[in-house]
């Protein structure tokens, strides 16, 4: 027999038949255990006070109302003031703004909101050492009526955690929302 011959009779063979299994029934996968992301949510919380943007948002905040009531004369005698504006807005708050020379009505428009905004910064961030260092500041006082008293250590534990680390981890993201108000009102008027 040729090897051509003994091809052909392979061919016309049956296959072979597997015997059949029982199907297998699906596992049901379980689904990975849920992610526990708190630990990073409170790490992104608590290092917010000490990022770069915080800080230049803060300075933004201290130096918007002073600009803004400077701009307003110097606009009336002609003074490029919608470009010092815009450029206080890309250097602290990131944003780039092109745009015609309204720096005088940005100027008159904002000054309500800059000076509200100052205001909360300066005082919302000194909360924050002023708690802290709470007992240069009650010397020699009764500590019966303190929040945190009648002693000394509970008066001067209150006011460490709730006023001066509650204030500094509630601040910059205050700030955060105070500088988008501001930056919104410049958007609108500077570009």
């Amino acid at each position: 027999m040729a090897i051509s011959e003994k091809l052909r009779q392979k061919s016309r063979q049956k296959p072979r038949q597997q015997p059949r299994q029982k199907p297998r029934q699906k596992q049901r996968s379980q689904p990975p255990p849920p992610r526990d992301d708190s630990a990073v949510r409170a790490w992104l919380l608590v290092r917010e006070a000490f990022t770069a943007g915080t800080w230049r948002r803060v300075a933004y905040a201290l130096l918007a109302f002073p600009v803004g009531v400077l701009c307003v004369p110097l606009a009336l005698l002609g003074a490029p003031t919608g470009r010092w504006q815009r450029g206080l807005v890309r250097r602290f708050l990131g944003r780039e703004l092109s745009g015609s020379s309204r720096g005088l009505a940005h100027a008159t428009a904002a000054v309500p909101l800059n000076l509200l905004v100052l205001a909360v910064t300066v005082y919302g961030w000194s909360l924050v050492p002023m708690n802290l260092g709470w007992p240069l500041r009650a010397a020699g006082s009764d500590y019966a009526d303190a929040w945190g008293g009648p002693t000394f250590e509970g008066a001067w534990a209150f006011h460490a955690i709730v006023g001066g680390f509650g204030f500094l981890l509630l601040m910059p993201w205050l700030g955060r929302a105070l500088a988008a108000a501001q930056l919104r009102l410049a958007a609108a008027l500077l570009s």
